[in-house]
């Protein structure tokens, strides 16, 4: 089959997400034929994704989150308004999805939370089959565990599960834990690692590992480190303001945002702080690491994640990166548990079964008519 991805762009998890799956369906003989993916005057599309991926990549300008000055917070009214008054830019950019659409001709259109992909799915009905994949939509199941915070936030939260599946024939719920599904439409699924991570062997270095999306976080991280300068301490951001690799103070060390690097020092260190993304968390989890999780403020699906992982024993919560709280957390209370490796055991099966099962009626038919066309013919003999 031919499969066309929507990604969202905004952090990391959705776009690894995506080359996980790519990797998958390629090893079972499916063609991830084109990915278009979000993008905004804050982010790029990331070197490492595409170098990883082998699909046509069409960059479109997407509804991003509004922060802060101090970029640590999310302001939920004005992310509303930003969003609404670019609505023309982002009714053009649907144009080109549906433009990507009809040039690839896929089978089935798979969208990682992305929500111009909900919208596309809207406005056009495409006669494509159509799924949606993210941990969000496991907010559906009866045990999800909603974080406490005001009604607005988790109504919005909601409304966005909402508009990035739009017209969805199947949502795909990734989930820490095993948990099963009364929905014909919703299917509880295991997270996406890529074989990268599979393929990792943990280690125990004397350093934490950090990560933070939004650079504001990064001076809490200088902060807490210039009363605990003993601590080694690896930490990747988004910031250009500041060179790949600068060290502020001895054994602190801030990298550029690189997937190769950011692995290797994951697979080594005691111990990770991060907002609460979801894929992060799961790298974590399945090399045994602990994890400080701080959700970024206003983002109430962070808030989420991190109850869910608690449920699930990755970690801890905080509202600083307060790295000393980790650290009490490695050295008094972390029991690592198998539960999670377990339930990824034969994930890759699970998602092309899932995905399977919406390959047209004719497609072993048009792939024998395809493999005849191309014999040469008698009369070339």
């Amino acid at each position: 089959m031919r499969i066309m991805f929507i990604v969202q762009g905004e952090g990391r998890g959705h776009m690894t997400q995506a080359l996980a799956l790519e990797q998958i369906l390629t090893n079972a003989g499916h063609e991830v034929s084109s990915i278009v993916i979000g993008t905004s005057s804050r982010r790029e599309v990331p070197r490492f994704f595409k170098e990883q991926t082998k699909a046509q990549l069409q960059p479109v300008e997407s509804p991003n989150f509004y922060y802060d000055r101090n970029s640590k917070s999310i302001n939920i009214w004005k992310t509303i308004l930003f969003n609404i008054l670019r609505m023309p830019i982002y009714l053009r950019e649907v144009l080109k999805i549906h433009k990507v659409r009809e040039n690839d001709q896929p089978d089935i259109i798979i969208n990682f939370y992305d929500v111009l992909g909900g919208f596309y799915f809207l406005l056009f009905k495409p006669e494509t089959r159509r799924l949606s994949i993210a941990h969000q939509y496991l907010a559906e199941h009866e045990e999800f565990p909603f974080a406490k915070g005001s009604k607005t936030q988790k109504l919005a939260f909601k409304i966005n599960n909402r508009f990035t599946s739009f017209n969805t024939h199947k949502k795909l719920a990734l989930s820490f834990r095993n948990l099963r599904s009364n929905d014909p439409k919703l299917s509880i699924v295991p997270p996406l690692l890529r074989k990268e991570v599979l393929q990792l062997t943990p280690g125990n270095d004397d350093y934490i590992l950090a990560y933070v999306v939004n650079k504001g976080y990064g001076e809490e991280i200088i902060k807490w480190h210039s009363r605990n300068k003993k601590i080694k301490l690896h930490c990747f951001w988004d910031n250009r303001d500041y060179p790949d690799g600068w060290t502020p103070s001895k054994n602190l060390t801030f990298h550029h945002i690189n997937d190769k690097k950011f692995l290797q020092l994951m697979a080594g260190c005691v111990g990770y702080a991060s907002t609460a993304g979801f894929e992060s968390i799961c790298e974590a989890m399945y090399l045994g690491k602990p994890v400080l999780m701080v959700p970024v403020k206003g983002q109430y699906e962070q808030a989420c994640n991190a109850e869910d992982a608690i449920l699930a024993k990755a970690g801890i919560k905080a509202r600083r990166f307060n790295i000393g709280l980790l650290l009490n957390y490695i050295t008094k209370k972390h029991e690592a548990s198998t539960d999670f490796n377990d339930w990824l055991s034969g994930y890759e099966q699970i998602f092309v079964k899932e995905i399977e099962q919406y390959e047209p009626e004719n497609y072993g038919v048009r792939e024998k008519l395809k493999a005849f066309s191309a014999l040469p013919s008698l009369s070339s003999k």
